[in-house]
């Protein structure tokens, strides 16, 4: 018995150097790994999550990618320590519009604690699973743009427009100190842009989804006052009864639009969504709150997203008067996170048919790699593309991310390697075939 014991530790302490020499040895194989893989994950360590994005790490790691294929950088900071990184790769013919392919270098906040891999170790799985926030939101497109440039280079590609990467901060945020200031800059405005790519998300099917319009988000808040009142008492007009009235209200108005979607009328982007963020009332106690004593004060907050198809004065006016009307001693805040209309007052949606001649060199370009595109959509949620589109310019929202689980902004978030591999490939026929595309009448092809 002594002796079976002993053997398995023999065997034990004979093979350890070796399993240790070849746990070192991958190791270290993978931190001098030169490959797309590697420096993917290079990236995704680097950690850029609110609410204390470290941005200049970001910049250090992209620029030196860019240095390293001979394509220009420039750091412009509109904002004190939220840079703007610019990569340019110039075309043989600089007075055509150019093209301008975006990336956000933030992310969302984690929790560690409910992920199964630290959030920013990027750990690659057996089966090939990249884990890391950013994974798929959009650290991937950051990375796919330099390494299909990388590849066109290397076969000897010149492109005829010049291509610009912009690499900008604070997206998930709202973009106000990002492509906010970006835009409507003079630096902007010397690029030229005819056409502008974005990130999109994933696709738990085998087509590509692309985004012509993103919804555009308003904060909502509606507070309620009302005289004090002992909680045994009731009477008309009480703060919590007139906030509890104005929840039924947009309760039913948020029922009215989900059951569009529930009855497959239109797609949760097509409808404005209202959803309850918050409640805030009572009194504090040590125990909790006084529960004899109704407030004289209510609040409660929603998010609110609204289509470029709505009309944002009509829902303006159903805020005004049915939840939050001043006869019931409420009032109310929009915060509207960014555009809403073009400069022109048309709503802000790219055109995906004949008459944008960049749709149809966009479309081309994902068939000549064997992709398919879905029906193209609106984004039910925001991107700095509203920004770009706000200034007249066509842009579409694309990742390409297909046969895979959406996960931005959720625990766990991961990329499939071949996944990521597949779409260096498909952006290598879309940036050569944009900027390759000469049509001399596309100088600003209607949104």
């Amino acid at each position: 018995m002594a002796n079976q014991q002993i053997l398995p530790l023999l065997l034990l302490a004979l093979y350890t150097p070796f399993l240790l020499s070849a746990n070192l040895a991958e190791s270290s194989y993978e931190e001098n790994d030169d490959s797309p893989i590697a420096r993917f994950r290079q990236y995704l360590r680097i950690n850029t999550a609110h609410p204390n994005p470290d941005y200049a790490p970001a910049v250090s790691f992209l620029k030196t990618q860019a240095l390293s294929i001979s394509l220009q950088t420039r750091v412009l900071e509109f904002v004190p320590s939220k840079p703007v990184l610019l990569v340019t790769w110039p075309g043989s013919n600089p007075s055509l519009p150019s093209v301008l392919l975006n990336s956000h270098m933030d992310s969302v906040p984690v929790e560690p604690e409910k992920w199964v891999h630290p959030p920013f170790s990027a750990i690659r799985s057996p089966d090939g699973k990249i884990f890391a926030r950013g994974a798929q939101d959009d650290k991937c497109i950051a990375v796919q743009y330099l390494e299909a440039i990388r590849n066109l280079k290397a076969k000897n590609f010149k492109p005829t427009r010049t291509v610009h990467i912009s690499y900008v901060p604070d997206e998930e945020i709202g973009g106000f100190d990002g492509a906010a200031k970006f835009v409507p800059s003079k630096e902007f405005e010397e690029l030229n842009v005819g056409f502008y790519l974005d990130e999109g998300q994933a696709s738990v099917t085998d087509e590509f989804r692309v985004f012509y319009a993103d919804r555009s988000p308003w904060q909502l808040v509606i507070k309620a006052m009302g005289e004090p009142g002992h909680g045994s008492r009731m009477y008309d007009n009480s703060a919590m009864e007139n906030m509890m009235k104005s929840v039924e209200a947009i309760s039913k108005f948020r029922e009215s639009q989900f059951n569009k979607v529930k009855a497959g009328m239109a797609a949760n982007s097509e409808v404005i969504s209202v959803n309850p963020v918050y409640v805030k009332a009572g009194i504090p106690s040590t125990t909790g709150f006084v529960m004899n004593m109704q407030p004289s004060e209510a609040e409660a907050g929603f998010d609110c997203r609204l289509p470029p198809t709505a009309d944002p004065d009509l829902l303006k006016k159903r805020i005004a008067e049915e939840w939050a009307p001043d006869i019931r001693k409420m009032t109310y805040r929009i915060t509207q996170t960014g555009p809403i209309r073009d400069h022109k007052g048309r709503p802000l949606m790219t055109r995906t048919d004949e008459s944008n001649p960049w749709w149809s060199v966009f479309n081309q370009a994902i068939a000549a790699v064997g992709g398919k595109l879905a029906k193209p959509e609106i984004l039910s949620s925001t991107s700095d593309s509203r920004y770009i589109r706000q200034m007249g310019i066509p842009a579409l929202g694309f990742s390409p991310m297909t046969n895979t689980p959406i996960l931005l902004h959720d625990h766990n978030e991961f990329l499939q390697d071949k996944v990521f591999l597949k779409g260096i490939e498909v952006y290598e026929s879309i940036i050569s075939s944009l900027s390759s595309f000469t049509q001399e009448s596309d100088q600003r092809p209607a949104l």
